[in-house]
């Protein structure tokens, strides 16, 4: 009986408290872990896409279809103007759209391809689209945003000084303006409520030659080349700059010759200077003969 009680009391092992809360900790984030590969495995992956477009022109967002999908869904939240959805069900093999636009449609047969297609882009299209793929593995989402471009108007002419002016207005981003000849002329950028820029730039240096204005903008590149001539008044002002510096240049060098006949002269007299005469020769000549007695 005692030899029976030795024995148990060998086998037991004793459990600090610091094992304890170690070991507890350990299985919590075991816990946490699982948790989020559940999650994540629910839930699926988040792509998250940049997409630009030329107004007018027509936008294709993918989303790429899983095996065995059972719902597609498009949720579209534009900048201008409320919500749509596009959406597609495998089960019942139908489609449903919620106050979108014949302009936005699947590109495809959406039980094959649920890519997007969003034909003559306007302003309003701008904003975000996200797709939902629905499998029995998880929902995997697809979102971009849609940024909408907007050429700028090229506008080249001459001013009343007869300067070059070329002007880009109203595109979306502000255009960037270079010219030919290079020119340091600092662009003048003025906003819109629409979102969209106007840049002016003046072609400050004087030339009669032909100018050319270079516009550079995401939705492409244009150049226009003119060639101005200075105004009467620009002209008459030229004129007058042209006969006063003349006129001063002549006065200047007129001063330096006078300038430099006066040291030259006066250099010549240091040099010619005529010597003093001895003081008999002041006096007169001798008489050599002796006084009569």
């Amino acid at each position: 009986m005692m030899g029976s009680s030795q024995h148990g009391g060998w086998c037991k092992k004793y459990t600090s408290p610091t094992n304890a809360r170690a070991t507890l900790k350990v299985v919590r984030k075991a816990m946490y872990t699982i948790v989020l590969f559940t999650i994540t495995a629910v839930t699926g992956a988040t792509e998250y896409k940049r997409a630009s477009v030329t107004v007018g022109n027509s936008s294709v967002l993918i989303c790429s279809p899983k095996p065995n999908m059972t719902m597609a869904t498009w949720k579209i939240n534009p900048k201008a103007g409320g919500p749509c959805s596009l959406g597609y069900m495998a089960d019942q093999n139908k489609t449903d759209r919620t106050t979108c636009s014949e302009s936005i449609n699947w590109k495809f047969r959406p039980d094959q391809d649920p890519t997007l297609e969003i034909r003559q882009v306007g302003r309003a299209h701008e904003g975000n689209y996200t797709c939902e793929v629905v499998v029995a593995e998880g929902n995997f989402h697809t979102s971009y945003y849609l940024t909408v471009l907007v050429p700028p108007r090229l506008t080249l002419y001459c001013d009343d000084q007869g300067n070059p002016v070329c002007e880009a207005a109203a595109g979306k981003p502000a255009a960037q303006i270079s010219w030919v000849p290079e020119n340091n002329s600092t662009p003048k950028e003025e906003g819109h409520d629409d979102g969209t820029v106007t840049v002016l730039s003046k072609f400050t240096a004087y030339s009669t030659n032909v100018t050319t204005c270079i516009v550079s903008h995401l939705a492409g590149n244009w150049s226009k080349s003119i060639a101005c001539r200075p105004s009467k008044s620009s002209r008459w002002f030229l004129h007058c700059v042209i006969s006063l510096a003349s006129l001063l240049s002549l006065l200047f060098l007129l001063a330096v010759l006078h300038l430099y006949a006066f040291w030259d002269s006066r250099t010549m007299r240091k040099q010619y200077k005529p010597r003093p005469l001895p003081s008999a020769e002041l006096s007169g000549p001798r008489s050599n003969s002796a006084p009569e007695q």
